[in-house]
């Protein structure tokens, strides 16, 4: 697998790619807050103020202020009783298992689960077990095959990047053992689903009980930055068991203050989430008309396979005559051969979603 040509951003929704000027519908920047001013704002802020970088632990010397203020803001925003933040959102599921190592008898995991989720099983060091992707009845199987004194946890996505796929939780919930814990990657769906923004929980409308919601800083907020919400326990066990997050350095502090930001911009312009869903509910309807089959589904993600490379060749060929950049990409947990994969924002006009619809309608 080779790293792609670089792409030239133009502005928030179009990328320049061999002199031609084409919609972007890629990535993970659901509300394109990378670029939006208020944010750009407080990263420069940061700068000016505090530098780059605090160059030590937290647990040493490099406990800024910020850090706490944006922990704050993140439990809050997601209705949790603490967040601890980590530099990116990749190492909080290692963060999590290295504080839970040994606790668990077994790891059931989806078999398309996130490369973090299963490096974090192997953390774990629990017996670990894959389940069909999205099936609770083969969850059940697998659970009823446990021994009784089994203590299980559940490795799974919230919303599966490579598709856009959304995770059955609440069923899950209700298969796994009271002695059960369910570690939700929502790197996806934190900020992007859910009427607040609160990921695959609140559009589940499940409790945070049995649940460690794991999130990035990266997608809906449009920075960097992992976070862990979860109990004030848990906060504990990360800090005292964690080499992961003993040993790393934190998130920038530019990065950090623009986070504060971003997540007070998700909270206070409702209009971001309202244009999302209407963006994403006629892309849908249109491509349902056009013969697709697809769910009724908050998901900005489209996974487009063709069967093959001749459909792809179309695919690609009418995406650029309608001025479209032709995501084809490789991903884990997409197709071996690669497939389109489209997102759709907030701040993707009518005019780039009908070219979009008219890219993939026969």
């Amino acid at each position: 697998m080779k790293i792609p040509e670089p792409l030239q951003q133009v502005d928030r929704t179009y990328v320049r790619v061999n002199g031609r000027k084409l919609s972007y519908f890629a990535g993970c920047d659901y509300f394109r807050l990378a670029s939006h001013p208020k944010v750009l704002r407080a990263a420069v802020a940061g700068i000016n103020k505090f530098g780059l970088n605090v160059a030590a632990s937290r647990l040493t010397t490099g406990n800024h202020e910020l850090f706490g203020k944006l922990e704050t803001a993140l439990a809050k925003f997601f209705e949790a009783e603490t967040a601890v933040l980590v530099s990116n959102g990749y190492v909080t599921n290692l963060v999590v298992a290295q504080a839970l190592a040994g606790d668990f008898s077994h790891v059931l995991m989806d078999e398309k689960a996130h490369p973090s989720l299963k490096d974090a099983a192997q953390i774990l060091s629990g017996h670990t077990v894959t389940f069909r992707h999205l099936d609770p009845l083969d969850l059940k199987r697998l659970i009823a095959k446990l021994p009784k004194s089994a203590k299980p946890i559940l490795l799974t996505d919230g919303m599966f990047s490579h598709d856009g796929a959304i995770a059955p939780l609440q069923s899950y919930l209700k298969i796994l053992p009271k002695n059960g814990v369910l570690l939700l990657d929502d790197a996806h769906g934190a900020g992007t689903l859910g009427r607040a923004g609160g990921g695959t929980i609140e559009l589940a409308q499940i409790s945070r009980e049995l649940v460690i919601q794991c999130i990035t800083l990266s997608k809906a907020f449009g920075c960097y930055g992992g976070a862990i919400l979860c109990t004030n326990q848990l906060r504990e066990r990360i800090i005292s068991r964690s080499r992961m997050f003993v040993g790393n350095t934190p998130l920038p502090l530019p990065l950090a203050n623009a986070a504060i930001s971003a997540v007070g911009v998700l909270q206070k312009e409702n209009g971001l989430r309202r244009r999302l869903n209407e963006n994403v509910t006629w892309v849908r309807k249109e491509l349902r008309k056009a013969g697709y089959t697809l769910a009724d589904s908050q998901s900005p993600i489209l996974a487009i396979t063709p069967k093959a490379s001749a459909e792809a060749n179309r695919i690609k060929e009418r995406c650029l005559k309608n001025k479209v950049f032709p995501s084809f990409i490789k991903y884990p947990g997409g197709p071996e051969d690669g497939y389109f994969r489209f997102v759709i924002s907030s701040e993707h006009s009518r005019e780039q979603l009908g070219a979009l619809v008219a890219s993939l309608s026969a």
